[in-house]
């Protein structure tokens, strides 16, 4: 397949990108700058000059494809509100330029709020519509176009997709350890989220555009619930810092933005996903890369 990819250059772009190439899929990847353009050219990749705010450049993408993965997100953490409309407009822009066309359309989503007091599963919808919800209400509106003749597929990544040169969330908790001194999580420390290596998340991907039908919800999903007290333990032992717990109500001041979320539930299963698609992660665990030095630059620079 000649496959559509956003994001192409991003942390789980691009590993997906060498994973679709390795298949024997062609890709085209959008590119914000030379540097990304050269990037995928040195792969054997095709490059399309633009960015998540040019649709034109999006629908062009997608209607010589075979395929799309949609990857690219603002995350802009200062005007959330400003990421959710870009990734809105961008879903409605690509499943437009697919409908009627029954090709698939994989698009990132996540897994928050997806359940209360248990790990979510692939069969909770998300609770999240329209254009002022977190992400643009992406995932209900690409699944709406399922009935449009488009094949839509959410992979829903873990919070920490992990390895090294991951510059997320695990790499700002390390910089954050190394600035205060101290490993730190929240409360109690039962707050608990899912995470994959990356290398896993980008074959599940090629699966999911291979093999799902319209309507999957793929759980991007190695190990179910790491809690932020072992998250916070695997970071102190590696750094050789003590660990101790933040109150709830400082853990913005403690970690930044990233407080709120380090003491939100996102632990998910992917059984279904696992058997549906024959896929059986095999990459380290986020403690064995936190370990093995993945995270070894992060809060240097």
């Amino acid at each position: 397949m000649r496959v559509f990819v956003t994001g192409a250059t991003g942390w789980i772009g691009s590993h997906t990108v060498d994973e679709l190439l390795a298949a024997g899929h062609q890709v085209l990847g959008l590119a914000r700058t030379d540097a990304a353009e050269a990037s995928l050219q040195a792969k054997g990749a095709q490059a399309l000059r633009g960015d998540l705010d040019d649709l034109a450049a999006l629908r062009r993408g997608t209607e010589g494809a075979d395929a799309v993965v949609h990857l690219a997100n603002k995350h802009d953490w200062a005007d959330p509100a400003e990421s959710n409309r870009a990734e809105r407009a961008a879903v409605e822009t690509l499943a437009d330029a697919l409908t009627g066309s029954d090709r698939p359309f994989v698009f990132a989503s996540g897994l928050a709020a997806l359940a209360q007091g248990r790990p979510s599963t692939e069969s909770d919808p998300s609770p999240f519509s329209g254009p002022d919800a977190p992400r643009g209400g992406a995932e209900s509106l690409a699944f709406e176009y399922a009935a449009r003749g488009v094949r839509s597929i959410a992979a829903r990544f873990s919070p920490t997709v992990h390895g090294t040169g991951d510059h997320g969330f695990i790499a700002l908790l390390v910089a954050t350890a190394r600035r205060t001194g101290v490993a730190a999580y929240v409360g109690d420390g039962t707050s608990a989220w899912s995470a994959v290596h990356v290398h896993d998340a980008a074959r599940l991907v090629r699966l999911g555009l291979e093999q799902a039908p319209a309507g999957t919800r793929l759980h991007v999903v190695a190990e179910e619930s790491v809690t932020s007290r072992e998250i916070a333990e695997a970071i102190g032992g590696y750094l050789n810092l003590p660990v101790k717990p933040v109150a709830p109500e400082d853990a913005v001041d403690h970690f930044g933005f990233l407080g709120r979320f380090f003491a939100t539930d996102m632990a998910a299963s992917s059984a279904v996903t696992r058997a549906t698609f024959d896929w059986n992660p095999t990459g380290p665990t986020l403690a064995e890369d936190l370990a093995a030095g993945a995270y070894a630059g992060a809060g240097l620079s």
